[in-house]
Order: structure tokens, then sequence, then C-alpha cells
């Protein structure tokens, strides 16, 4: 005896659907982030000088980076 299950009923379109959007979401979401990330350790624009970052937003030590790319 079969039991139906339901993701059994669902075709390839819908699945193929439903993965798009999940992929969509998580990399608007990832683009988000980063750019967050980067807008808050770059030099802020005229007006937003004194603007402390967010506890969230990972420090970025200029000088090692500087000496790593040489």
């Amino acid at each position: 005896m079969l039991i139906p299950l339901p993701l059994a009923e669902l075709d390839y379109s819908t699945t193929l659907k439903t993965a798009f959007y999940g992929l969509l979401a998580v990399g608007f979401l990832a683009a988000v982030v980063i750019g967050s990330i980067a807008w808050y350790n770059s030099k802020k624009p005229p007006g937003w000088e004194g603007a402390e970052k967010p506890d969230w937003v990972p420090g970025m030590d200029k000088e090692k980076s500087a000496k790593d790319s040489e």
C-alpha cells in the first residue's frame, strides 16, 4: 500500500521556482550584509564623518591589509 506524499505531487517547475526564489533571497541578504560591512568600514560621505559603526560590523585593520598586499 502506497501512501501519497504531498511533495510527490509537486511538479518540477514548482521545485525550481522555490529553489530560485530561495537562492535569490539568500543572495540579496548576502549583498546587503557585505555592502553594509564595506560601507561602515569605508570613508564616510559628507555629513556622516562622526557616525559610529554598529557593534556587529567587524573592524578592519588598514595597515595590516596594506602590508599584506605588498
